[in-house]
């Protein structure tokens, strides 16, 4: 696998925000958040990353230097007259109920991606969750993309289905949770949802269930990685752009998409995630280090790995 520095870049197309999060062991104001800040955090551990969003004039872009030392590009980040985009949630205390408290658009209401020039020649390219017309208007700046996932969510699925299948027929993976798998295939088998989805275009279909882990389907496989039982969850928010950072971050550095790949992308994908919930925002990957990455994968192999039984002859 090859460092840091040679990787390919992956690019990042999505929401920079100021989140508001309340659950039943904390809450916060104010913290950065988005799904580009998340994914850029954990994606940053593996390989260069270029993100491309808006924050407004009052967002605390210093905050956003750990990305830069990381390796994160900022070129793309447009900063706009107008106040950055915000939201709120409130978790209950299983941590996997939210409800929304608060959506500001802001600035991110009139945001139409332009993706720098440098940019276009990205090889590993993620879709955050916005409008589908949006992520349609991304994947015609760029170039000659190696491998193209994008996020999507309910919303997207009941109000602009249309535009939201052109983009799932012109990507190579579709990450979405459980429930909007079921939404979005009108099957409530999460196997048949899958397959259904694989038809309408992208090679490999990544199923989210949160703290129960995540399911590829590609090609005539399905591979299934459980979530890491974590004793303390501080905050979930960002974990699924977390986990999609994890799953591309690896695939750039390991330069493959073969089954072996991205089996190990999906384990480092749910690491990923894990971490993500250990602090409130980007807490918990601001200072994580790729040697903690590795030996919570290590953990995960432990998590599944058995032996067979000895077999006796004639029983």
């Amino acid at each position: 696998m090859t460092s840091i520095s040679d990787s390919e870049p992956i690019l990042v197309v999505g929401s920079v925000a100021l989140d508001e999060i309340e659950t039943p062991f904390g809450s916060v104001e104010e913290v950065i958040g988005g799904a580009a800040v998340h994914f850029g955090a954990a994606a940053s551990v593996f390989a260069p990353v270029q993100l491309v969003g808006v924050i407004g004039e009052d967002y605390p872009t210093d905050q956003l230097d750990f990305l830069a030392r990381r390796g994160v590009d900022l070129a793309g980040l447009e900063q706009r007259p107008g106040e950055s985009f915000r939201w709120g949630g409130r978790y209950h205390y299983d941590m996997n109920t939210r409800e929304t408290t608060r959506t500001e658009l802001g600035v991110f209401a009139d945001f139409r991606p332009r993706i720098p020039e440098a940019f276009r020649a990205a090889r590993w390219v993620f879709l955050g969750n916005i409008d589908p017309s949006l992520q349609l208007s991304v994947l015609d700046q760029i170039d000659a993309p190696r491998l193209v996932a994008a996020d999507t969510m309910n919303y997207w699925i009941s109000g602009t289905r249309d535009p939201l299948l052109e983009v799932i027929a012109r990507i190579d993976m579709l990450t979405l949770n459980d429930e909007e798998a079921r939404q979005l295939s009108g099957e409530p088998n999460l196997a048949r949802a899958g397959r259904w989805i694989q038809t309408r275009g992208p090679r490999h279909v990544v199923i989210k269930k949160g703290e129960h882990g995540a399911m590829l389907f590609s090609d005539e496989e399905i591979f299934f990685a459980p979530g890491y039982p974590l004793e303390d969850v501080v905050d979930p928010t960002g974990a699924g752009d977390a986990f999609a950072g994890g799953i591309l971050g690896y695939l750039a550095r390991a330069g493959g998409t073969g089954s072996t790949e991205l089996r190990r992308a999906i384990v480092y994908g749910c690491a990923m995630g894990s971490f993500a919930c250990e602090a409130f925002g980007p807490g918990r990957l601001r200072e994580l280090s790729e040697p903690e990455v590795e030996r919570r994968v290590r953990l995960f192999r432990e998590l599944t790995h058995f032996e067979e039984p000895v077999r006796v002859e004639g029983a």
